[in-house]
């Protein structure tokens, strides 16, 4: 580690700018569920823009990280296929004729049930929701709307629709991330208030993981859009179909692997992993662990917040060009133990999370020209975003809330661009 930090590129006029570069780590507490009441909070922007930009300035060669993985909508296609196969079979196949024929006993059907809930199932549902991720960037193809067809092909086997509003909600995360009532990936009030450190409350709350995606998502009261309302519509014919041909147990089977793979399975603690701080001062983690290689790398979080335009199969690659940005940072090496420690750790709970206000994070927002401007005046070479048709709505979701915190006209064209410029 001391060789990497040796050769990191330092700028002193982005110094000055923002102590912070060029890790990009706060000087923060994290919250403490036994000595703390709410979340630790920030007084300027996340790190993952800034932190991208002295990375493109160290090594320009990242962009030829860009691109797509046209290896995802064939996995997708396969994982649909298999998720329905299985559901079918338990349906539909495994009768106690069956049982009784191979001269098993017939409660043999609930042992063999819950063990493809676990093992196919909620793995499956686990990779179906890391394919979701990669629609929701545009990284499976570059047309927008392809992304969200496939995101749709990834929720048949997902009995409840969440693909186009994961989409929605998402990208206010990266815009925003930890910004009080515009990150709906925020823990809300009453789970912090409520869960505190207790190993049981915690129990159930990451039981009751799935259902809180929902509601955090409901207390933003966004009116559903044209594809949100697709995917309810197709979603509640997928289910109908099978129904019909599975039969309630195959679509039971489906609803249980919705709950295992975003609950317990050692796919889910992804979700724990990402922003749930372990140590002060650093608000995203990565996970190195073997699993990520049928998860499609999702635990590569701080390499993906950085660059948003790399697809799952180059981030390793990322991590192994920038290695002393990296390698410096906290990070994980087993899920499994992220799950249980978040439980029996009484230093953890939903409150172990970082915020800012929108105020801070503007002012930060607000740096970016200038350190972009240190990083020319002190590199020869300083590349530039490409960008193709799926960063359209992350300007979106940028420009919509500018206007929502009522930024008068002239200083909402002015920041703006402060906005684009540093646009993840």
């Amino acid at each position: 580690m001391a060789s990497n930090a040796e050769k990191i590129f330092e700028s002193k006029e982005a110094k000055k700018i923002d102590p912070r570069h060029p890790i990009y780590l706060g000087d923060w507490d994290r919250s403490l569920p036994h000595k703390n009441d709410g979340m630790a909070m920030d007084d300027l922007d996340e790190p993952h823009i800034k932190r991208k930009h002295a990375i493109m300035a160290a090594h320009p060669s990242v962009t030829d990280l860009y691109g797509i993985a046209t290896s995802t909508k064939y996995i997708t296609a396969a994982l649909a296929a298999l998720q329905i196969v299985v559901s079918y079979f338990f349906g539909r196949v495994l009768t106690n004729e069956m049982l009784d024929s191979y001269g098993l006993p017939r409660q043999a059907y609930h042992v063999l049930y819950a063990l493809a809930v676990f093992f196919i199932g909620g793995s499956v549902t686990a990779t179906m929701g890391s394919i979701i991720h990669e629609t929701a960037h545009c990284l499976a193809f570059k047309s927008v709307f392809l992304n969200r067809c496939l995101g749709l092909v990834a929720n048949i086997p997902i009995p409840f629709p969440i693909a186009q509003s994961f989409r929605r909600y998402h990208l206010d995360h990266h815009a925003y991330q930890g910004v009080v009532d515009r990150d709906p990936d925020l823990p809300l009030n009453w789970e912090i208030s409520l869960i505190r450190g207790n190993s049981l409350t915690k129990f159930l709350w990451i039981s009751l993981y799935p259902l809180m995606y929902v509601v955090r998502g409901m207390a933003h009261q966004k009116k559903p859009n044209k594809w949100e309302l697709i995917n309810v519509a197709f979603t509640i014919c997928v289910d109908i179909l099978v129904y019909h041909f599975c039969g309630p147990l195959g679509l039971f089977y489906l609803f249980c692997s919705l709950w295992m793979g975003y609950s317990f399975h050692p796919g889910a603690a992804h979700f724990i992993q990402e922003h749930y701080t372990y140590v002060s001062g650093q608000e995203t983690y990565s996970y190195y662990g073997w699993m990520n290689s049928w998860m499609l790398n999702v635990g590569y979080h701080n390499e993906h917040h950085d660059f948003t335009k790399i697809p799952w199969t180059n981030l390793p690659k990322l991590k192994s060009l920038a290695p002393e940005y990296y390698d410096q940072l906290h990070s994980h090496s087993s899920w499994p133990g992220v799950t249980l420690s978040f439980i029996f750790d009484n230093t953890l709970a939903p409150l172990s999370r970082l915020a800012r206000t929108s105020e801070d994070h503007n002012r930060g927002r607000k740096m970016v020209p200038g350190l972009v401007g240190a990083f020319k005046g002190e590199k020869d070479t300083i590349v530039s975003d490409e960008k193709w048709e799926g960063e359209d709505e992350m300007e979106r979701v940028e420009k919509e809330a500018l206007e929502k915190f009522g930024l008068r006209h002239r200083e909402k064209k002015k920041d703006s661009k402060v906005f684009l410029t540093g646009l993840n």
